[in-house]
């Protein structure tokens, strides 16, 4: 199990491999610690999330404006720009990533209807994740709590319904093009253009031109973050221009570009630690 942590302050998050098993499933197991009276920060568009708060209550405030209390046992829908937290602290939170074809398994509504929002998931899940907190708070390091997440996944996993694996690995490997056009997922697939919009909606929570859009930013971004230049990131991503690279980057991170190189958010930062991990997908380790 590999796993990476980089403390600012009073601030750290941890990151864990899930077991082979579940990586169809999940993307990458985090703890997130903050010692301080108030945290304050924003982060990226990203994957749809599971998350249990261990202590800290707060709100989330969306990139629509949307703002929602945090539930103790949370499920973040895909988000399609910079989510602000605030949360009274101290904080502690465990989580995992829930890839496209983990949300088709584990949920029976479309990902698009929880864009940019955040759902109770005891309300989802009822018993099978209402002692979480305690047993969680109960391990003693995070190597443990990945162990009991992992059995919690797999019961779920198990009692969810067959998700489209074929289809999502096929979007995965188009959103890793250098290029994804939505005709080439298109004729990919073999379905009609309504279907594949479809079934993006439901395992993506976005259209194929959104999520390409989306990926194309946050994979600058993180080249930009390992030290590329601007100009390279621009050039090998496929933006039209200049401004149209700006305006995309922030879109999607709520930073331009050049802050990414010289003040990235500290949450971001952090985040940003995932794509270490080179023996996962290109969709968690490249967005």
């Amino acid at each position: 199990m590999g796993d990476a942590m980089q403390p600012t302050g009073a601030v750290t998050l941890d990151y864990a491999v899930p077991p082979e098993d579940l990586r169809a499933h999940l993307s990458v197991f985090y703890e997130f610690r903050a010692d301080v009276a108030a945290f304050e920060d924003s982060d990226k568009a990203d994957l749809a999330q599971f998350r249990v708060n261990l202590a800290g209550e707060g709100e989330y405030r969306f990139a629509d404006g949307h703002v929602q209390r945090v539930p103790r046992i949370q499920i973040v829908g895909p988000t399609t720009g910079p989510t602000h937290i605030s949360m009274r602290g101290p904080v502690h939170t465990v989580g995992v990533g829930l890839l496209p074809a983990g949300w088709g398994t584990l949920l029976d509504f479309e990902a698009s209807l929880l864009v940019n929002r955040v759902a109770d998931a005891v309300e989802l899940f009822g018993d099978d994740v209402r002692g979480a907190p305690e047993a969680l708070a109960a391990c003693a390091t995070f190597g443990e709590r990945v162990v009991l997440g992992s059995a919690l996944a797999r019961r779920l996993i198990a009692r969810g319904r067959s998700a489209a694996f074929d289809f999502t690995r096929v979007v995965d490997n188009w959103l890793a093009s250098p290029h994804p056009e939505v005709d080439d997922l298109v004729r990919a697939t073999g379905l009609s253009r309504r279907q594949v919009e479809r079934r993006c909606n439901a395992y993506y929570g976005s259209p194929p031109k959104l999520l390409a859009r989306k990926y194309r930013a946050l994979k600058a971004t993180i080249a930009i973050a390992r030290g590329q230049s601007n100009a390279d990131a621009l050039s090998d991503g496929g933006f039209y221009d200049q401004s149209h690279f700006i305006r995309e980057i922030k879109a999607f991170t709520g930073v331009t570009p050049t802050r990414i190189h010289d003040d990235l958010p500290t949450l971001a930062t952090l985040t940003l630690k995932r794509s270490e991990f080179v023996e996962l997908g290109p969709l968690i380790t490249k967005a």
